[in-house]
């Protein structure tokens, strides 16, 4: 049975919020959407403010988000991240979120807003780490970027066993990985302590005098903010 909006008082189920988002959605907002890499072809241009406002009269409700994310609609899925529950997420249902990722936008915000309010955020940065899909691997990257801020709980130790993975993944040539990997870089370095810094400068050193050409990016950049933040 459809649960009701807090704010509207409206049955709320998957095909009333699939027919809000093409009431609410606009072409302008569609074709800007290519500006910033996100495909628009299952989008109905709906502003990410919009959705927040929207999720807010919905509540945490992980059964819509899971009936949402299917539909494969952009702002579908983008809404799943807002009203999704952190703690009926399992392992599995990351996996598979994460292999239906194709976009930087939907990848970024469901890890920001979901995937790393939950431990079983840490083992999926490992298990996403090598990943060969691009923005699969780019949500281990997003994740610990989320992580530095979130979990503030966390041990040092699991943030410095991330530099190893970042590394590693700095080889890797595609844009959208190699930029999660320089904001992954960059906010252990400024998020934390002075030790996850002073390991972050020694790291973005060295990558920066790299003759790849990935890593000699992402070295200079992390070296331009973490230098200006000692």
């Amino acid at each position: 049975m459809p649960r009701k909006s807090s704010a509207t008082k409206e049955p709320v189920d998957c095909d009333s919020v699939v027919a809000w988002l093409k009431r609410t959605g606009t072409k302008k907002v569609r074709d800007g959407m290519a500006r910033y890499g996100i495909p628009s072809t299952h989008a109905f241009g709906v502003t990410v403010g919009a959705l927040k406002a929207y999720s807010k009269t919905i509540g945490r409700d992980h059964a819509l988000a899971q009936a949402l994310w299917k539909t494969g609609h952009y702002e579908a899925r983008m809404l799943a991240s807002f009203i999704g529950d952190p703690a009926t997420l399992t392992a599995k249902q990351m996996d598979a979120w994460a292999s239906d990722f194709d976009n930087w936008a939907t990848c970024d915000t469901i890890c920001f807003h979901l995937f790393d309010r939950t431990p079983l955020a840490w083992p999926r940065v490992h298990a996403w780490a090598t990943a060969r899909a691009e923005f699969k691997k780019r949500a281990a990257f997003a994740l610990i970027w989320g992580l530095s801020v979130h979990d503030k709980t966390a041990e040092e130790t699991r943030f410095l066993e991330c530099f190893p993975l970042i590394e590693r993944a700095s080889e890797d040539e595609r844009d959208y990985v190699r930029k999660a990997v320089d904001m992954a870089l960059r906010a252990l370095g400024k998020k934390r302590n002075p030790k996850l810094n002073a390991a972050a400068l020694d790291l973005a050193q060295r990558l920066s005098e790299s003759d790849v050409r990935s890593q000699a990016l992402i070295g200079r950049s992390a070296l331009r903010e973490l230098k200006t933040r000692r």
